[in-house]
């Protein structure tokens, strides 16, 4: 598994521009099972997703997809992940 960090290098009206597209290919990565959960920062500088993939190349070549990337208003940081524990309801997650 994978944290992905979304960081905005352009002004909020340059992001919203990009949005739609954005949210279309995270929808296209839920539907592929690559995402997990997403969401914004607060306050908007950025975004994080919960990613799996088969290793970092992998969520390299889904990532570099991203309108938001491709328009360079936006970079991506990726921690690799490995949970150890996780509450009764998250279990699923050591599973991976």
């Amino acid at each position: 598994m994978f944290i992905v960090i979304l960081n905005y290098t352009a002004p909020l009206a340059e992001i919203d521009r990009h949005l739609e597209a954005h949210n279309a290919w995270l929808e296209e990565n839920y539907a592929a099972g690559h995402f997990v959960a997403s969401g914004r920062q607060d306050p908007r500088t950025g975004g994080i997703v919960l990613a799996r993939a088969a290793d970092r190349q992998a969520l390299g070549r889904i990532l570099a997809l991203d309108p938001f990337g491709i328009a360079e208003v936006a970079t991506h940081r990726v921690i690799d992940w490995r949970p150890s524990r996780a509450s009764t309801e998250a279990q699923w997650l050591l599973q991976q």
